[in-house]
């Protein structure tokens, strides 16, 4: 056995009486309050309305949850349905047995909260710059759920931080896997940091929003490239079956979520070229849009 290893927990869940407290769910909760009081914070610093990103977090949480599952079922239909099934198709609802794709979660809880920023007047662009750094720290922390399931992990390595997986979630005796969940949870949170920043010189999300050429939605650009940069090599760790029963579905050698981070980094990276003539004022409020006639900020 090695001298070192990184163990998976014995449970995942505890009962408060009938009422289960399971570890999936409440890492994604904390991550959620984490993210929005972080975004709260930095949109009042803005000068932003107190309480618009907390108001603006509810549609946007409960779009998110919709799409991060829909995304696993539609990439990961075979486990639910079909002759090969593993699992019965009502299963597909049990979000708490893993399966919250971060792909689903910012599309359609974008699509939430481009809802309410129409509904109270507010530019999207600026919403979007607001909780880049609070996604990104979110995704952190919710990665720990994934520990507590004994998922997402890569091949077996033998590094003294290697991972414990026991049989029942497809480890093998003696043998240590790649955290891939760790991977993934320290990168989110270096590229909230500050550690890691596309073309900004080593500056972060926090950092970078400081300067006057990262409005207008090119933070959250930033964000989407620097996660879909580590995203890529990181899950070409993993070995879990996503998009099969039994193994991987790949394209070109490719696991389908490489694809989507390959798609989304080059989709980042041209937005980020087609607005970088796109500066504005350091002073400008977040709640400030440009005139449509003039250019100039004028209140929303």
């Amino acid at each position: 056995m090695p001298l070192a290893s990184v163990p998976s927990p014995v449970q995942g869940v505890w009962y408060l009486g009938f009422i289960p407290i399971r570890a999936y769910a409440l890492c994604f909760i904390i991550a959620i309050v984490f993210g929005t009081w972080l975004s709260e914070r930095r949109w009042r610093a803005r000068g932003g309305e107190k309480g618009a990103i907390s108001d603006i977090a509810v549609p946007g949480v409960i779009f998110g949850l919709i799409g991060a599952r829909v995304y696993h079922v539609i990439t990961d239909w075979q486990t639910y349905f079909g002759p090969r099934a593993v699992k019965e198709p009502y299963r597909a609802l049990f979000v708490w047995e893993g399966g919250l794709s971060i792909w689903g979660a910012v599309a359609l809880g974008g699509v939430g909260v481009w809802l309410a920023c129409r509904r109270r007047g507010l530019p999207l662009g600026a919403v979007a710059d607001t909780v880049a750094p609070g996604i990104a720290f979110g995704q952190a922390i919710a990665r720990w759920g994934n520990w507590f399931n004994q998922e997402l992990y890569g091949g077996p390595t033998t590094l003294p931080w290697g991972l414990e997986i026991d049989q029942a979630h497809g480890g093998e005796p003696g043998v240590l896997y790649h955290p891939t969940f760790l991977y993934e949870s320290l990168w989110d949170a270096a590229l909230g940091f500050g550690l890691v920043g596309i073309g900004l010189n080593g500056f972060g999300l926090i950092l970078a929003g400081r300067r006057s050429t990262l409005r207008h939605g090119r933070l959250f650009a930033l964000y989407v490239a620097g996660y879909t940069f580590g995203r890529f090599w990181i899950e070409g760790l993993r070995i879990d079956p996503v998009g099969g029963v039994d193994h991987a579905v790949t394209l070109l050698g490719l696991r389908i979520n490489q694809w989507t981070s390959i798609v989304l980094f080059l989709g980042a990276l041209v937005y980020l070229w087609a607005t970088r003539g796109g500066a504005v004022r350091p002073d400008e409020r977040p709640d400030e849009r440009p005139d449509e006639r003039t250019g100039a900020a004028a209140p929303s």
